[in-house]
């Protein structure tokens, strides 16, 4: 059992000022690995001390300084990335090539990207018309608060730019997933981060998420997480008007018109639902096809489906592992008896866990196709391998249908047509839109329209988030 009580405060290991423990469980054997603290407020108060103390000299910081530092620390997680895969199968269940191979790697990505946007921004620079001096300075002492869903790629996207911006924080990573927040304390610290520059306090949305939130010495707070708890961390930072990013939740569409390859176009949809369990915010979750080649695209989920199969984290291979928990389990299973209740028809999967896997969070891969986009399954975030497929007859349909959602994280688009491709991706109301298979990179801002947040993340787009805007003039 790996033993993880303290928080990081102030450049130390500290206990908490209420012990109180909480197991991590692996979804995949449903065993506990870990015993971690929850936090309190006590402990906040703590962090958020340490860190409005060191604001004064981090924010004076010269860019080379803050540069340096990054440097160090990506030297130190290529170092560790070992470490970062190990952690991550344990505390979420992914499988080990895939948190090889796509988890880990987003942290030393985030990075690398955020110390390019720091190298090339330009902190001073006049006023457009001449006359006064624009300068970007760091907004202060920043509350974070990451998901479990990709635990690293967040706190990395968080963290990085924070840094590079001279802001000081306090990171509260999921309480579900802590274990590959604390190994990036540990990194750090390793990488002579100075004290009360970075902490970070375990602990849950009550305990820990709500008053670092509501702190009066908090000036900015960066969320990751659900729509419902997005607007819990607005609400109890309302009163102290400081700033709040958000990335929330999705329902992204994903648009396949009759000219698309259609085999291609249906293997990287389903890649994209299936990926990650299904646990990813802007996974492409609702297919809207055009109806001249639908139930052609139905055959084709129903004779692809098999080949995604879940395994064993532990064993090397490209399957699909467990979802997170077993209240995350019960959530996606209830959605499924509801598809099919509302009389969408079932494709592939379905309720149950799959054969053999009796113990773990194990969903089905599964597939409902006949969806109105006014069901359940059609409007509710699932946050599992759960694909939902539409037909549609036109251009301005499939748009309408699209965004007929109250999320806009992402849209995607299978098509042919270079000019359609240009054309549709203007009228849908998300924050990316991936043509053909196209996948986020780590300089390009990422982040949504209406309810899935505000705010951007990711290279210079993550740094200008940190950023005050001054203006001296005369």
């Amino acid at each position: 059992m790996i033993e993880k009580k303290q928080f990081y405060i102030n450049g130390t290991w500290v206990d908490p000022v209420e012990a109180k423990a909480l197991e991590v469980i692996n979804p995949a054997t449903e065993q506990p690995v870990a015993v971690i603290s929850l936090g309190t407020s006590a402990d906040v108060d703590r962090a958020v001390a340490a860190a409005k103390a060191s604001f004064a000299s981090w924010s004076e910081t010269s860019v080379e300084e803050r540069a340096a530092l990054l440097e160090r620390i990506i030297a130190v997680y290529e170092r560790r990335s070992g470490e970062m895969e190990e952690a991550i199968r344990l505390e979420m269940g992914a499988p080990k090539t895939f948190a090889r191979e796509n988890q880990t790697p987003a942290g030393s990505g985030h990075l690398q990207a955020t110390l390019d946007a720091l190298k090339s921004h330009r902190f001073e620079r006049p006023s457009p018309r001449g006359g006064s001096l624009l300068r970007d300075e760091p907004i202060g002492v920043c509350g974070l608060i990451t998901p479990w869903n990709w635990p690293i790629n967040q706190i990395a996207a968080k963290v990085a730019p924070a840094l590079a911006a001279g802001c000081t924080m306090v990171l509260k990573p999921s309480e579900i997933a802590p274990l590959s927040g604390l190994l990036f304390a540990e990194m750090l610290d390793e990488a002579g981060c100075p004290a009360g520059v970075f902490n970070l306090v375990n602990g849950d949305g009550p305990g820990v998420g709500a008053p670092l939130s509501a702190h009066p010495d908090i000036d900015m707070m960066s969320f990751t997480g659900s729509t419902r708890a997005g607007v819990s961390v607005s609400q109890n930072a309302a009163p102290t008007v400081k700033r709040v990013a958000l990335e929330l939740g999705g329902k992204s569409a994903n648009l396949l018109f009759a000219d698309a390859d259609l085999e291609t176009a249906m293997r990287t949809s389903l890649s994209g639902c299936f990926s990650n369990s299904g646990q990813s915010c802007d996974a492409p979750t609702r297919l809207l096809v055009e109806r001249s080649v639908y139930e052609d695209a139905v055959a084709l989920a129903a004779r692809i489906a098999p080949e995604f199969k879940v395994g064993d984290p532990a064993e090397e291979g490209d399957h699909l592992g467990p979802v997170i928990s077993e209240l995350q389990y019960e959530k996606i299973e209830g959605h499924i008896e509801r598809g099919i209740a509302d009389g969408a028809r079932l494709v592939a999967g379905g309720p149950g866990k799959p054969e053999g896997f009796e113990t773990g969070y194990f969903v089905k891969p599964t597939i409902f196709a006949d969806v109105s986009n006014d069901m359940t399954i059609a409007r509710q975030e699932i946050f599992g391998p759960v694909l939902v497929m539409i037909p549609f007859d036109t251009e301005d349909e499939a748009i309408a249908i699209a965004n007929d959602t109250p999320y806009g994280l992402a849209a995607y688009l299978q098509t042919g047509d270079p000019e359609r491709a240009k054309r549709v991706s203007r009228k849908l109301r998300a924050g990316s839109v991936y043509i053909n298979g196209g996948s986020p990179d780590y300089d390009v801002p990422f982040g949504g329209y209406k309810q899935s947040g505000n705010g951007r993340e990711f290279g210079e787009f993550g740094l200008e988030d940190f950023l005050e805007l001054k203006a001296i003039t005369g």
